[in-house]
C-alpha cells in the first residue's frame, strides 16, 4: 500500500428496507482495493422510506431522493449512488435520466459536484459496454413489475429474450433470499438466444458470490443490477472497472 491511499467517498440513497446495496457494493471494492490499494472506498448512505415493492411506494420513495441527495452533500461525496432500480424504471422508459439530473441540482444546489449514478442506468451501462443487445433476466418481483423492467429495457434497444420472477413483493423478504439458489433458478430459462444473463435486475436481491460461477457454467457474460453500479462508480471515479471474481463485466 502507498503511505498515502486515496479515499473515494461514495454516497448511496438506498430504500429504508434495503440490506443487500450497502453489502454487495463495499464487498466488491474491497475486493478492489486488495489488487490495487492505492485507492479506498468510503461509503455514507441515506435512507428513503420503503417496504413494500408496489407502484405505490416506489413512487412515494422517488419523492424523497431530493431530500435525500442534500443529506449526502454535507458529505462531499466523489460520486452519488440512487439503488433502487424498479423505482426508477416504474416511471416510465427513459426515467433514469430525469432522476439523475434531479439528484444533479440537489447536490449542486449545497455546492457539491459529485456526478450521479442510478442503477437503471447502470445496468444500460454494464449492457452496452458488454456489446450485447439481447439478454435472459431474473428478478424477484411480481409478474407486473417484472414485465415493466422487460419494457424499460426493450425501449432502451435491449431485448429480452427470456424471464423469470421470483414474485416476492416484500422488500425484506427478497434481501433473506439466498444467492446460491440463482443457481439453479437460471436452468429456468432459455438462454439459446442470449448474449448476456442479468442474474438479478435488482440491487436488494444477493446474486454477488453466484455472478462467476454462473458465468462459467453458461459461457456468456454474467451482470447484476449491483455489478453494473460498480462499473458505473468506477468510470465515474476515473478508475478503471476491475473487480476479481464478478463476471466478464468487471473484467473488461
Amino acid at each position: 500500500m502507498t503511505e498515502n491511499p486515496r479515499d473515494h467517498h461514495v454516497g448511496m440513497i438506498v430504500p429504508s428496507s434495503n440490506l443487500t446495496m450497502e453489502t454487495e457494493l463495499p464487498r466488491m471494492l474491497r475486493a478492489r482495493e486488495e489488487v490495487d490499494p492505492d485507492d479506498r472506498f468510503v461509503f455514507h448512505a441515506a435512507r428513503a422510506r420503503m417496504q413494500h415493492v408496489t407502484p405505490e411506494q416506489l413512487r412515494a420513495m422517488n419523492a424523497q431522493a431530493e431530500r435525500a441527495a442534500t443529506e449526502l452533500a454535507d458529505a462531499r461525496p466523489a460520486v452519488v449512488v440512487t439503488a433502487c432500480l424498479v423505482a426508477i424504471m416504474a416511471q416510465g422508459p427513459g426515467y433514469h435520466c430525469t432522476a439523475e439530473e434531479s439528484i444533479t441540482a440537489a447536490l449542486r444546489a449545497e455546492g457539491a459536484q459529485a456526478p450521479v449514478v442510478s442503477s437503471a442506468g447502470a445496468l444500460l451501462d454494464g449492457i452496452a459496454a458488454l456489446g450485447v443487445s439481447r439478454v435472459a433476466m431474473i428478478t424477484p418481483y411480481l409478474e407486473p413489475l417484472t414485465r415493466t423492467v422487460i419494457e424499460y429495457l426493450e425501449a432502451a434497444g435491449v431485448e429480452v429474450v427470456d424471464s423469470l420472477s421470483l414474485e416476492v413483493p416484500d422488500n425484506l423478504a427478497v434481501a433473506r433470499l439466498d444467492p446460491a439458489d440463482l443457481r439453479e433458478h437460471r436452468r429456468q430459462l432459455d438462454l439459446s438466444r442470449a448474449e448476456a444473463l442479468v442474474l438479478s435486475a435488482c440491487v436488494q436481491m444477493p446474486s454477488l458470490p453466484s455472478i462467476q460461477p454462473v458465468e462459467d457454467e453458461v459461457g456468456i457474460p454474467v451482470l447484476s443490477a449491483a455489478t453494473a453500479t460498480t462499473y458505473r462508480i468506477l468510470q465515474e471515479l476515473g478508475l478503471r472497472p476491475r473487480v476479481p471474481d464478478a463476471g466478464r463485466l468487471l473484467a473488461l
